[in-house]
């Protein structure tokens, strides 16, 4: 069985970022809630929490999380893709 990887707080799967290249982001706990645009907002909540991803939290999927997994331009495709991934992930740890 391989080792899960968890590279964000919010459940997006970095290998699949259009942006991780051409901006050289290291994803949010590689940078401590600071990918390539600045301060991660949802990134640093989890942090400041103690967790290691979104689906730690008890208020999952908070309102925070869910605007972002909505959001029209950056948003997940499909919808609540990385909300599902913190699912996967909290399901794993258990």
């Amino acid at each position: 069985m391989s080792e899960t990887v968890i590279e964000t707080r919010c459940g997006l799967i970095c290998a699949d970022c259009t942006y991780r290249e051409s901006t050289g982001c290291g994803g949010c706990i590689t940078t401590n809630g600071h990918p390539f645009y600045g301060e991660c907002r949802l990134a640093v909540c989890c942090q400041d929490k103690g967790h290691l991803h979104c689906g730690e939290c008890p208020e999952f999927p908070c309102q925070l999380l869910k605007d972002f997994s909505s959001d029209a331009e950056h948003g997940d495709d499909p919808p609540g893709a990385r909300i599902e991934q913190c699912r996967i992930w909290a399901e794993q740890e258990k």
